[in-house]
């Protein structure tokens, strides 16, 4: 099995293809390992962590909500949060219809990471502000829509960690394989997760389905 970790620039879509003319960058502009595809998504628009692999085992598990695993996000947004927008964060929005879960989240500094290409579009007279906002859920644009409806719009969103892997020492368009001690602990906390009541809906055939692309007919 191949574990790789990508992090993903601004603009990049999260697929080895693009049949638009001109076509966009795609993963395959960064990642060279063949068979590998990614556990999750980034929007075009979002930058940070993948996590590819061609463990469909492992893949499902990370991304069915059941399993509940921790996804860290640092959000720049326009305006300043306050105490009842961080309240009704944690405690969980509505977004469609659907109440989030809880999240964690914290004001924190701006973080160091290199500038965005483009640059993130501020008006002057409106401040902005980071956040650290910690998932246990996947929902389309979700972070965008939470912050949305707190009336703090997102301006920059990054993806800074899943579990224990983090972007730690990476530049965008840096993709590396796992090391050995990464693998191990989150082999660990994906075998942790896995309760008696849907070990047997991992191990059905269908995981084989996160592999890879449908065999050519």
């Amino acid at each position: 099995m191949r574990y790789h970790l990508l992090y993903k620039p601004y603009g990049v879509l999260t697929q080895f293809t693009d049949r638009t003319v001109p076509p966009r960058p795609t993963l395959a502009d960064y990642v060279s390992v063949p068979g590998i595809y990614p556990a999750g998504r980034l929007d075009a628009d979002s930058e940070g962590l993948l996590l590819l692999t061609d463990d469909g085992a492992m893949k499902f598990r990370l991304l069915q909500p059941e399993f509940a695993h921790r996804r860290t996000y640092w959000v720049q947004v326009e305006g300043t949060p306050d105490d009842a927008a961080l309240a009704a964060l944690r405690a969980g929005v509505l977004i469609q219809g659907d109440r989030t879960r809880p999240a964690e989240v914290r004001v924190i500094p701006e973080p160091a990471v290199p500038p965005r290409v483009p640059p993130v579009r501020q008006r002057l007279s409106i401040p902005t502000a980071w956040l650290e906002l910690t998932l246990t859920e996947g929902r389309n644009r979700q972070v965008r829509r939470m912050t949305a409806a707190v009336g703090l719009p997102t301006l920059r969103l990054i993806r800074w960690s899943m579990e224990n892997l983090t972007l730690a020492g990476m530049s965008p368009g840096d993709c590396r394989r796992l090391r050995p001690a990464e693998l191990a602990e989150l082999q660990r906390i994906v075998a942790r997760s896995q309760s008696s009541v849907n070990r047997a809906t991992v191990n059905r055939p269908v995981r084989n389905m996160f592999l890879s692309r449908p065999p050519r007919s």
